[in-house]
């Protein structure tokens, strides 16, 4: 039988979002995933390269996954919110993934503006079984916000990412509170140019373990 994929238009704060909910490559869903896109409004929707290796990787151990629109981003309504709203967006996809699926434990994951996202919203709903923070730039992001995320959080992170350098990235990690884990993967840039292999692989590994 054919994994299921279903398209949504799920209700938000701001008007219907555009949605995609994809059961696992094999068997039953182990476990829930929310997954969240880079900026909207530098070209990130949820079909983005990075999201969808990640998001991949969690369905191949075992992962129902939730991908969406931030609001005014494809199909979705709305109009971008300077992150405020788009919390809020997070909020209500990840409220659906909850009611769907009651009995599973349920993840965050997010790329970049979307990183910066599941850190704050695991910090507004605690219960995360693990927060997968991808790409998180360091360099264009007061870091304050961002140290204290109440669940396990693994950084996956690119030695040449341009928006967070290798130092900088450092530094941010080292002043980050809480259950933590780093992940380099070799790469070129800040979008894992020549790693997306190896990221799909260490999603993959990190639900597996």
């Amino acid at each position: 039988m054919a994994r299921r994929i279903e398209s949504l238009m799920l209700a938000g704060p701001a008007g219907k979002l555009e949605a995609l909910l994809e059961e696992p490559e094999e068997g039953e869903p182990r476990f829930a995933a929310l997954v969240c896109h880079p900026h909207p409004q530098h070209g990130g929707t949820m079909h983005n390269k990075v999201v969808y290796r990640v998001a991949r990787g969690l369905r191949k151990a075992g992962a129902v996954v939730l991908r969406f629109n931030y609001r005014g981003v494809n199909l979705s309504e709305g109009e971008y919110d300077n992150v405020v709203g788009e919390l809020l967006d997070a909020e209500a996809a990840l409220a659906v993934v909850r009611e769907r699926y009651p009995d599973l434990p349920w993840w965050l994951a997010g790329f970049s503006f979307g990183s910066r996202i599941v850190l704050q919203l695991a910090a507004k709903q605690p219960g995360a079984g693990r927060v997968i923070a991808v790409g998180f730039p360091a360099q264009k992001t007061v870091w304050e916000p961002f140290l204290d995320c109440t669940a396990p959080t693994v950084f996956v992170q690119s030695p040449n990412d341009e928006f967070g350098p290798k130092d900088v990235f450092e530094r941010y990690y080292a002043q980050v509170r809480g259950e933590k884990e780093l992940i380099w993967i070799a790469s070129s840039d800040h979008f894992f140019a020549g790693g997306l292999d190896e990221l799909e692989a260490a999603a993959e590994n990190l639900a597996r373990k």
